[in-house]
């Protein structure tokens, strides 16, 4: 599939997409305390997302059972729900969101401490969150695509902490996953041009200890391989001459 270069219309739908998904993951932000579940979570954001006029876009995708991917803790991407996850005080949880608004995509991840958490887990969602920036410096038109991957993995690493290297970021909008695939670590390349229009979901995961992961027997919960803490934060972006636009993030 070629890396796709919206219109002025797809771009207003998509732009109206995230910004519904962001009141989505604000709402849910609300929910998370000691003592939900994971399902609790997942039932209210498949809930709003309807309300709002979407669809949830990871529901059944490729046999995802949920409309929201739930991770907790050493958990990277990719948890399931479920009545039996209960979050408990010193937890840290990645809620990752996606809905279709008249055909388009939107995709965004937030990483959220339950009650107390530690000042690890406060520091990897930190960094998690300011690698994402990082990278975003680059993400506008005239620079190329591995300078953000680049941008995103020099500065998690600084930090001490772990980067994922088996998942990756994409490009996204009829389809929630389109070309380029966006590595977020250093590449041999430059990767390819971008240019004013394009959107891509960028995702930094990051470890607070190696980068190595493990697949859960259920096929889907991506797990750190040391046990080590994981945290996730996610925008979906379009590429211009100047400044990129968040369509998912409105408040810095």
């Amino acid at each position: 599939m070629p890396v796709t270069v919206k219109t002025e219309r797809e771009i207003a739908l998509m732009r109206e997409s995230g910004h519904r998904l962001e009141q989505v993951h604000l709402a849910m932000k609300e929910l998370i305390r000691p003592g939900i579940s994971t399902w609790e979570i997942d039932e209210f954001g498949e809930r709003m997302i309807r309300k709002l006029g979407g669809i949830p876009n990871f529901k059944n995708y490729e046999g995802f059972p949920s409309a929201i991917c739930i991770s907790v803790n050493d958990e990277v991407v990719h948890g399931i729900p479920s009545r039996e996850r209960i979050l408990k005080e010193g937890d840290i949880v990645s809620l990752d969101a996606g809905m279709i608004w008249q055909g388009y995509h939107s995709d965004a991840a937030r990483t959220w401490g339950v009650g107390q958490i530690s000042e690890e887990a406060a520091s990897l969602i930190e960094v998690t969150r300011q690698s994402f920036f990082e990278g975003l410096r680059f993400a506008r038109a005239g620079c190329h695509l591995f300078e953000i991957s680049k941008a995103i993995g020099a500065y998690a690493e600084a930090c001490g902490c772990g980067v994922v290297e088996d998942l990756c970021g994409h490009g996204i909008g009829t389809h929630l996953h389109e070309a380029p695939q966006i590595p977020n670590f250093r590449q041999k390349g430059r990767g390819i041009l971008l240019v004013s229009g394009m959107t891509l979901a960028i995702e930094p995961m990051i470890n607070a200890g190696g980068k190595e992961v493990n697949w859960s027997p259920d096929g889907w919960t991506v797990k750190t391989g040391d046990g080590s803490l994981s945290a996730h934060y996610e925008n979906t972006v379009l590429i211009t001459d100047n400044e990129p636009e968040l369509f998912t993030c409105t408040h810095l």
